[in-house]
């Protein structure tokens, strides 16, 4: 994320400590991404398990699987931003709008998606609740539109500072994905 740094040799980022990557390399490799596919893989995993345990007692709404997901997903990457609170909120306003502004909404910002996957977690869901997720994620997700249409280089700190993987358009996922899945909650509705 930072190009000034050559090496002739493989390495890390002495500014972020990422991997070097070579130069003019559009291949960055799956591997990379290995740990975030298993994070989803396995919020995923459980939310499709506990839908299909509600299918055996015939009260399945796809909705569940939605609800599973992302109660889980809130809960993992609000814990996985808080491991460095201050190293979130130091890459947070690099690219949030609000946190470029008022640094200190780079430290509640894990709290918010703690709070969302808590309330989810008690089975609180609300019309409120979804709308409010729509909107901070939606919010979010438009800084990152904007560093990615500016050509900025900037570390995605989704998960946190904690994986050092190269996330910047994985968070775009992330950010309208949860969105886009809030926004689906309430049009098909909820338990």
């Amino acid at each position: 994320m930072h190009p000034e740094i050559i090496s002739n040799n493989p390495g890390n980022c002495p500014k972020c400590g990422m991997n070097l990557v070579i130069k003019n390399s559009n291949h960055i490799g799956l591997v990379k991404y290995l740990p975030l596919i298993i994070i989803i893989g396995m919020i995923f995993l459980a939310a499709v398990i506990l839908g299909f345990k509600n299918y055996l007692t015939l009260h399945f709404f796809i909705s569940d699987i939605i609800y599973y997901f992302m109660t889980g997903f809130f809960l993992v990457f609000s814990g996985f931003k808080l491991i460095d609170l201050r190293g979130f909120a130091r890459g947070y306003a690099d690219y949030d709008l609000l946190a470029k502004h008022v640094f200190a909404y780079g430290y509640v910002y894990p709290f918010i998606e703690l709070f969302f996957g808590l309330v989810m977690l008690f089975g609180l869901v609300t019309p409120w609740l979804l709308w409010s997720e729509f909107a901070i994620m939606a919010f979010s997700g438009i800084g990152v539109v904007i560093k990615l249409l500016k050509q900025e280089p900037f570390q995605c700190v989704c998960l946190g500072t904690f994986l050092k993987a190269p996330l910047t358009n994985i968070t775009l996922i992330e950010d309208f994905g949860m969105a886009g899945l809030a926004l689906a909650m309430l049009l098909i509705g909820f338990k």
